[in-house]
């Protein structure tokens, strides 16, 4: 999301969305999680459920009988999951033939005392064949599988209601000897994009980042003295350390590293518009990601600060702008006093001093 600070007596503002990059699949397969499907996402953390094993085989040990299936809550939310499963179980009722190969009969009994097959919902699942936090968790159940019943089916219970289904279905279609080659591949595919129950967007957070130690980069080279638009940001980034008068948790810190593509924070002067919008002033572009697809950020992982056609004297001032952007600020009331209807002398005082 762009915003823009232009170079005049009173602030302006414009702003538009900007386009999520793409999210890719891993290559080493399994299930994976990418954080929503609408504006602002970027990929996070890969959630998979890998399981092994070859195609389907009409001596299934659940071809020739009623499966009953169970349902166990072990998470600490008030959700009803069995019209999930029962959905879920449905499709396999109605496609498994077509699929595995052998017709199947459910009986969802969520209570039942001796079920074949339990799905369980858990607030975690902690690795599932050697993978961190996978959405899902089945064993391959093949012809001539021994390992006794029930067979445990878990199920991340942190997922939208749509998304939990899917995830449901996909480790369902393992027990029945399906793999993440097998058709059909919008169920057993390794990867998809899942969403989160709804989360609180960045903006209504203390601190949006998972950390609050960061690192900043300084391209201050298209500058007539560096030196002085080094220590601009410099000033901006001490007030922010030092609380902000009381706007920022007082552990934040920041750390000057040379290459930008390891910044957090990155710091621009350019020669050109700093915007998409202006053609003088200075911008700020957060990146993050967006889990449960609500079209607003959740947490940010990168700030872009964009200055042009600046005085090297106010640089500092529109740099500590964007920081409280990049802290979630939103509304004017939310920056600290230094920002909020600054003239033009404002700007280009020791800002940073004043009480």
């Amino acid at each position: 999301m762009w915003r823009t600070v232009l170079v005049a007596a009173l602030l302006a503002f414009a702003g538009c969305a900007t386009d999520p990059p793409d999210v890719g699949s891993d290559a080493a397969g399994g299930w994976e999680w990418s954080p929503g499907t609408g504006d602002g996402g970027e990929r996070s953390t890969d959630r998979r459920a890998l399981t092994t094993g070859d195609g389907p085989d009409d001596s299934h040990p659940w071809a020739a009988e009623e499966v009953t299936v169970a349902v166990s809550d072990r998470t600490n939310d008030s959700r009803t999951f069995r019209p999930l499963v029962a959905d879920a179980l449905d499709f396999w009722a109605a496609n498994s033939t077509r699929y595995a190969g052998f017709p199947v009969e459910f009986a969802l009994e969520p209570d039942a005392d001796h079920p074949d097959i339990v799905v369980e919902f858990v607030d975690r699942i902690d690795s599932c064949a050697n993978v961190t936090e996978p959405a899902g968790c089945a064993p391959y159940v093949g012809p001539g599988w021994d390992a006794g019943r029930p067979v445990t089916v878990e199920v991340a219970g942190t997922y939208s209601n749509e998304s939990t289904r899917l995830v449901v279905v996909h480790e369902l279609g393992h027990t029945l000897g399906l793999n993440h080659s097998s058709e059909p591949q919008s169920v057993m595919a390794p990867s998809r994009n899942l969403t989160t129950l709804p989360r609180a967007n960045a903006t209504e957070r203390d601190l949006p980042w998972n950390r609050s130690n960061f690192t900043v980069a300084v391209d201050a080279n298209r500058t007539d003295d560096p030196g002085a638009a080094r220590e601009q940001v410099r000033r901006a980034l001490d007030y922010y350390a030092e609380g902000a008068n009381g706007t920022v948790p007082a552990n934040v810190s920041f750390r000057l590293v040379d290459d930008r593509r390891e910044a957090d924070v990155v710091v621009e002067f350019v020669d050109g518009p700093p915007c998409r919008t202006g053609e003088r002033g200075s911008c700020g572009r957060v990146r993050g990601t967006d889990p449960d697809g609500d079209g607003a950020l959740e947490r940010y992982d990168r700030l872009r600060i964009s200055l042009g056609a600046v005085d090297v004297e106010a640089a500092g001032w529109h740099v500590g702008y964007w920081l409280g952007y990049g802290f979630g600020f939103a509304d004017d009331a939310d920056w600290p006093a230094p920002f909020r209807d600054a003239s033009h002398d404002d700007r280009r005082s020791e800002w940073w001093a004043a009480d």
